[in-house]
């Protein structure tokens, strides 16, 4: 048989084999992957037993001074996301789009392959009547300013680690903190890049829709014009990428806070092992590392990732040990996911809202017109 004739065989084979999976089943498979790799590193490498204890003889006052931290932050993503939608005229209340962020965020950890973004989307259509495709648009430009704020975050911190003449990773460990501070530079300048190309006068909507025009690529050609045009309402408002850029900052600059007092309670508090400008710096570099090794779609929410990376980062640029870095990550990732999920619980019982059951995009009528007002209500 000829080999392209084999090669295509079994690619549609493949195809075919994942469009039977349930949705979001590669997700729970890849989950459960890496907690069985992470577990079977863990018991080779580490002393789990240490881990444990370390967490357990974690000071409680720096944990509840971290919860109240986190929570104080949700405000902040729900004004962020209102200063995101609003060029794109519609303006919401703040307390409405923090649940709806709550929803979505709580939906996520729950729902495989980041569905909970569906939820977002539909509270945004059926209770403020915002369209579809500006819901979407508006969820893409709020994670291309997070990986700018992360990027940013995390090559500050590198450049404070050298700055002070540090010498990072001496067991050898350095071209992991090599490696996170290039992606988190990496993921920054592509999405200031995306953000600068929305708001330049480049408009490549009618040439890509004139060559898709008679293909089977022209509904997803028009469909990403019109995606494109609603992230460029937002990119063309200085004072908005200003806003959102600033939110954007605060929520991530919260985020490594509440890592930074948990990392404290396992080291003794602030005046510790470790001196708390240390402590600050290397959390803002692990969190940073920590949410990017997040992005990929590995596993459910983030898990085993972001705790792999965090202690990665802790134990290269510190005399903290692996044990101990492992706990406040894997504390710090609990914190944050248990007050979303109570967050979250609350929000679907003020709604009447099944976070499990993301609605279908599709079931409902979609609104061409990305941009038309709407008033809150």
């Amino acid at each position: 048989m000829n080999p392209r004739v084999a090669a295509a065989r079994l690619r549609e084979r493949l195809v075919r084999f994942c469009e039977r999976l349930p949705r979001g089943s590669l997700a729970v498979a890849g989950t459960v992957l890496v907690l069985a790799v992470g577990g079977a590193v863990l018991a080779r490498t580490l002393d789990v037993e240490a881990v444990v204890s370390a967490a357990t003889a974690a000071d409680p006052a720096p944990i509840i001074a971290a919860v109240g931290v986190y929570v104080a932050s949700w405000p902040v993503r729900g004004r962020r996301y209102g200063d995101v939608l609003a060029p794109m005229g519609h303006r919401c209340r703040t307390a409405f789009l923090t649940a709806a962020v709550f929803a979505s965020q709580t939906a996520n950890l729950i729902v495989p392959a980041r569905a909970g973004d569906g939820v977002r989307a539909y509270l945004l259509n059926d209770r403020r009547g915002v369209p579809y495709p500006t819901g979407v648009a508006s969820l893409a430009v709020e994670r291309a300013f997070d990986l700018v704020a992360l990027g940013a975050l995390g090559g500050a911190a590198l450049a404070a680690l050298l700055v002070d003449g540090r010498a990072v990773a001496p067991d050898g460990s350095g071209p992991a903190v090599v490696a996170a501070t290039g992606t988190a530079l990496a993921a920054a300048l592509f999405s200031a890049g995306v953000v600068a190309v929305a708001r330049s006068d480049r408009r490549f909507g009618p040439a890509l829709r004139d060559r898709a025009e008679g293909s089977r690529l022209s509904r997803v050609v028009d469909a990403a014009v019109r995606f494109g045009a609603a992230v460029r309402v937002v990119a063309a408002d200085g004072g908005a990428v200003a806003r959102v850029f600033l939110a954007s900052g605060v929520v991530w600059g919260v985020d490594v806070l509440t890592a930074v007092l948990v990392l404290a309670a396992l080291v003794g508090g602030f005046g510790g092992s470790v001196a708390p400008p240390t402590l600050l710096v290397v959390g803002t570099l692990a969190v940073s590392a920590g949410n990017l090794a997040k992005v990929l779609p590995l596993s459910q929410g983030g898990i085993g990732l972001y705790e792999a990376a965090f202690t990665g980062i802790v134990v290269a640029t510190t005399p903290i040990p692996a044990e101990t870095a492992l706990a406040a990550a894997a504390l710090d990732h609990a914190l944050k996911n248990a007050v979303t999920l109570a967050g979250g619980g609350l929000v679907a019982g003020a709604f009447d809202l099944s976070v499990t059951g993301v609605p279908d995009e599709s079931e409902r009528e979609r609104d061409t017109g990305a941009t038309r007002p709407t008033a809150d209500r």
